[in-house]
């Protein structure tokens, strides 16, 4: 299967479009307006309020940044603590289905966690800055 083979680097970009776009959409809310909220809801569960902070720029800045597939690696692994902590503080007791179960969560932690291993691919600017993207010519 030469063509799935050839087809990876275009997985990778659908992976880090929607773990992205979908980190983005519940951070937005958190950087732009409702932070004061989020910060009394996180001291809620019992964790220290500038945790919030961090949360809210991990998940709008961060969703950002890996759609870019800039510093993926990074932004994958504070992801992946973002939504194991997500799912650790409120989802866990609600179940794995239904309604604010931690089957949703836990798929994006699996995305972010791929990400980690595999990196960006050679569609993100990872590879365009590490030089990825140019062959290399042979001196003659």
């Amino acid at each position: 299967m030469r063509t799935l083979d050839r087809l990876q680097p275009l997985a990778l970009l659908v992976l880090r479009i929607v773990l992205g776009a979908v980190m983005i959409g519940h951070g937005y809310g958190k950087v732009f307006g409702g932070l004061p909220h989020f910060v009394q809801f996180i001291r809620s569960l019992g964790l220290p309020g500038w945790l919030a902070y961090v949360s809210a720029v991990t998940e709008f800045f961060g969703g950002v940044l890996v759609i870019a597939g800039l510093l993926t690696r990074c932004v994958s692994i504070a992801i992946l603590i973002d939504l194991l902590v997500v799912i650790w503080k409120v989802h866990w007791k609600r179940g794995f289905t239904g309604p604010g179960g931690y089957e949703f969560p836990l798929a994006l932690a699996a995305m972010a966690f791929a990400l980690i291993f595999f990196g960006g691919g050679p569609i993100a600017f990872d590879s365009i800055r590490k030089g990825g993207g140019r062959t290399k010519s042979k001196p003659a």
